[in-house]
């Protein structure tokens, strides 16, 4: 397993913390000391809890599971996005679409949208519209790749998140939370480290830093990547998992569309109704 050392995490500045008077009570036991007013986060404790995160995401990439990976902030979009496409993970640095996870059904149809109008210009639909209408979807083909663009291919909910800055991500991880799907996150001394289930005390705002710990997070996906090929080869198991994908994809589609379609369910017929029966008065009684 890739380990990062003391050193490298001082120099990436890992260790610096925000104000004194913005601190989470909850990230006592990571804090180090103060300075000028300004936690310094104990990069013992970073160290162990970076091994012990990086040993869980590896064992998820070694199943062949996906890790979704958050970061919308400014300083760890273009970090996020470089590093993390080549593992072949899906990201989302632009905006985390609402009920992503919660409402993954919803997030499916917008991804056959843009797929649609990827086949509309394949066979060439596109140019019998009007110049107008086609620059109105390919308007809305950009946003949708823009902000669903990465996550297109994924077929099933992720089976860990990993978030950096948790204020920031509070959606994500409170979807997450709701779903039972694990976190790994960055926090800082501003935030709270039991909203997680993997907690790396960390700075969160300086580049530097975010690409320090993501590198080791990377490096252990890697090696699982690794491992599971490595599992594959020995089992005599053959590479199939694109044409699966694609399959589940095309199917989870199909139950998407069959769901909207779906019908209110007939009401049973009514009985008909009995037939009055003629009241017939007795026969009188012969005296």
């Amino acid at each position: 397993m890739s380990k990062v050392t003391f050193n490298e995490l001082l120099d990436a500045g890992v260790h610096f913390g925000h104000l004194k008077r913005k601190w989470n009570p909850n990230m006592a036991p990571y804090i180090f000391d103060e300075k000028k007013g300004i936690h310094i986060i104990d990069l013992n404790k970073t160290i162990a809890k970076l091994e012990e995160a990086s040993a869980a995401i590896r064992q998820i990439a070694r199943s062949g599971k996906k890790v979704l990976f958050v970061a919308t902030k400014k300083q760890a979009k273009d970090v996020v996005a470089d590093r993390v496409k080549n593992v072949n993970m899906p990201f989302v640095t632009e905006r985390w679409p609402g009920g992503m996870l919660t409402n993954f059904a919803t997030i499916r149809k917008s991804v056959r949208k843009m797929s649609n109008i990827d086949k509309m210009g394949a066979d060439g639909t596109l140019n019998t519209i009007s110049k107008r209408e086609r620059l109105q979807v390919s308007r809305q083909r950009a946003k949708l790749e823009k902000n669903l663009g990465t996550i297109a291919d994924m077929t099933r909910l992720p089976a860990a998140l990993f978030v950096v800055d948790v204020l920031k991500e509070h959606i994500a991880v409170a979807e997450a939370k709701r779903l039972n799907i694990p976190v790994f996150a960055m926090v800082d001394t501003n935030s709270d480290p039991n909203q997680v289930d993997f907690a790396i005390p960390s700075n969160d705002d300086a580049s530097k830093s975010i690409a320090k710990i993501l590198d080791v997070m990377i490096a252990a996906i890697t090696e699982g990547l690794s491992e599971r090929k490595v599992d594959k080869a020995s089992s005599g198991e053959e590479d199939g998992e694109e044409v699966t994908d694609n399959k589940r994809i095309a199917n989870f589609d199909e139950e998407v569309d069959a769901e909207g379609k779906k019908k209110a369910p007939a009401k049973p017929a009514a009985k008909p109704a009995a037939k009055p029966t003629s009241a017939k008065r007795p026969a009188p009684r012969s005296k």
